[in-house]
Parts: C-alpha cells; structure tokens; sequence
C-alpha cells in the first residue's frame, strides 16, 4: 500500500515537472529585468512574462523554427540572443524591419526615409548622445532594436543586427516588480 502512494507521488512529479519544462521552453518564460535600457516601459526588478509561442515553436537549442506563428512586428519588445555574448538574453523594441533602411539623426529615427513615431523613446541628458547614425540596411535575416532609454542603452547601434532566429518571444505582462510593486499586473506596450 505504501510503496503505491509512493509510485503515485513519484508519477504525479514527474509529470508536472514535464509539463513546467515544455511550458517553459515553448510556450511562456519568466524573466527579471537586471538593467535600465528599457526605462520607463520596463524597469529594473520588474518580472516579466515572455510569449515563446508567439513567433512560432522552434527547436531547443538549434534555433528553427519548426511550426511558424508569425514574425516580430515593429514597436515589439522582444527578448532575444545577445549576439555577441550568446550564452546572455537581451531585452529591447524592434524599431528595424528585415529591408528597412534605418537613420538617426539626434533624437529622430528614419525608416525608409520616413519619420518614425518613437512614443516609446525615452532621453535624458546623461549616456551617450547619438547625433547622427546611419544609414544603415538591416539584412534579411536580422532586425536593429533599441533600448527605449535610448542614452543608457546598448544596443543595434553599437553591436549590430538581432539575427531572427535568435528572437525567443514578445515580452508582454509585467506580473511582480520591486521596489515598484504599483507596476505589477500590467501589460507592456
């Protein structure tokens, strides 16, 4: 009787552990933002929850997409591959497109030669001032991101394009943050 409870106890682990790891690698991942790149949509210590599934089920490790969803969007905020550094994610707003011609000039983007609509840019009087960048073509296989702090942010502009098939999700919902718990439960934009 005893050594039943215990197959039981042993069955019903492992199958919620089976089922944490395939959630975990597929379909949502939790992250904590160590950094103030992305300020003020994200700020250090808020935990966030990243959509895998998103832009469609790839195979651990080998990076390929097997079931294609879709492909990140313009203003998406993405968790991806740091290029140089692959065994280290980096979180920022994919502002280039596989195509677009990017240029900045102080605190306005182009694409494509047009004026982009940058709500999200956040500048302060510190960092690093950017005055003229560009143009640039991002490859067919890549994306140029920044970091919404755009002063303090390490990012397309400084190390390159974010290959596609290094994206791991969407970051879409804030579920903790500490010391700013008033941010919890909120969606990102």
């Amino acid at each position: 009787m005893k050594s039943k409870v215990i197959k039981e106890y042993v069955k019903s682990i492992l199958i919620a552990l089976v089922l944490a790891l395939f959630i975990r690698t597929f379909i949502v991942q939790a992250y904590k933002i160590p950094s103030g790149s992305m300020i003020p949509t994200l700020m250090i210590g808020d935990h966030i929850l990243v959509n895998k599934f998103i832009y469609g089920v790839k195979l651990p490790y080998l990076r390929k997409t097997i079931i294609p969803v879709s492909q990140p969007k313009r203003g998406d905020v993405i968790v991806f591959i740091f290029p140089l550094d692959r065994s280290k994610d980096f979180i920022k707003r994919v502002i280039g497109l596989p195509g677009d011609k990017i240029e900045i000039i102080g605190k306005k983007v182009y694409i494509n030669g047009h004026l982009y609509s940058d709500k999200h840019a956040y500048y302060d009087n510190g960092g690093i001032q950017i005055q003229k960048f560009g143009p640039i073509r991002v490859p067919k296989w890549g994306l140029f991101v920044m970091g919404d702090n755009r002063n303090h942010s390490y990012d397309s502009r400084f190390w390159g394009f974010v290959p596609l098939s290094y994206v791991k999700g969407k970051a879409f919902f804030i579920y903790w943050s500490w010391p700013h718990w008033k941010r919890s439960l909120h969606i990102i934009r």
